[in-house]
């Protein structure tokens, strides 16, 4: 019984290792790192740049709202 079982779930494995193999939707750029990102990683000042405004604005905020309360 178990060695039938085995037999099945191996050939299952088999079948859809090789139909994956067959079906040409494969990605070339699978597992390239940076790929998937909805930035470029190509230009490292531009990135930087991005990540300073990105970051640098919610940090800044609130100092600025505790600047302008203490001013008023």
């Amino acid at each position: 019984m178990i060695n039938s079982a085995n037999s099945i779930a191996h050939q299952v494995r088999r079948f859809t290792t090789s139909a994956i193999r067959r079906s040409m939707h494969h990605n070339p750029y699978d597992g390239v790192p940076g790929y998937n990102m909805p930035f470029s990683l190509q230009n490292r000042h531009f990135l930087l740049l991005g990540f300073m405004v990105f970051l640098g604005i919610p940090f800044s905020l609130p100092l600025f709202m505790v600047r302008y309360q203490l001013k008023k």
